[in-house]
């Protein structure tokens, strides 16, 4: 598999899964309508490249990149804690979104910018080697095989990420799904971009220090919680 320098192209893609749940209470409903717009990422045209280190009110040391941010706890977490850091979460779930907007107001955070829909789009959009981390945490495993195609870490995605970390950038996978920890181990290993410097169960089985508990993880719905970190290869020259 190739190295996935070049530029990649902004493509359709279906996005699988629910966009809406329980209606929103009136304060939820009024942060997608007041909040959202005011913290979304201004996408460019079709084939047009975005700064992300301009999306920010103050100069940011790096930025770091959430797929699939589910209620948000994980993403306002790391704002919080790395408030030299830009924060970008991507989620298409309406419900899961006033959730972290709750979290960016009540923390006053104002290093997170967020877009409603498949990351996969702002990847598209992101220049060359312009993300320092990226998460990809208990993304839904679909486990029906007829449906692993929709599974959001593919090749595919794979080269997009390669293409916008930085080298030496860590991409942190998670799962509770043994077949998806299956898949995600395979498709990381395989991919020449990345490099998985595990050496002993402690590496994957203990959740980092700097990796806080979601709710969700601590249900454990399909089995103890895997951890994954890989890291993006140097590129080559010449």
């Amino acid at each position: 598999m190739s190295d996935a320098g070049g530029a990649g192209r902004r493509t359709e893609r279906r996005v699988f899964g629910r966009r809406k749940g329980r209606k929103l209470r009136p304060g939820r409903a009024a942060l997608i309508d007041d909040a959202l717009p005011r913290l979304a990422v201004p996408m460019p045209p079709a084939g047009g490249r975005l700064d992300p280190r301009t999306l920010f009110p103050r100069p940011v040391r790096a930025v770091w990149l959430e797929l699939g941010f589910g209620a948000g706890e994980h993403l306002a977490w790391q704002a919080e804690h790395h408030r030299d850091v830009g924060l970008i979460g991507c989620e298409p779930f309406v419900n899961g979104m006033a959730n972290l907007l709750i979290r960016i107001t009540s923390s006053a955070l104002d290093n997170v910018r967020v877009h409603p829909d498949d990351g996969r789009q702002v990847m598209d959009a992101l220049p060359d080697a312009s993300i320092a981390r990226c998460f990809v945490l208990f993304p839904d495993p679909w486990p029906k095989r007829r449906h692993h195609n929709r599974r959001l870490i593919q090749p595919s995605t794979l080269d997009g990420l390669a293409r916008i970390m930085t080298d030496g950038a860590e991409l942190r996978l998670a799962s509770d799904h043994p077949d998806m920890v299956d898949w995600l181990l395979l498709h990381g290993r395989n991919h020449s971009a990345f490099d998985w410097p595990a050496n002993r169960a402690a590496d994957w089985r203990s959740r980092p220090d700097d990796w806080p508990e979601t709710r969700y993880q601590r249900k454990a719905l399909h089995g103890r919680p895997v951890f994954l970190t890989f890291r993006r290869r140097p590129r080559t020259t010449g």
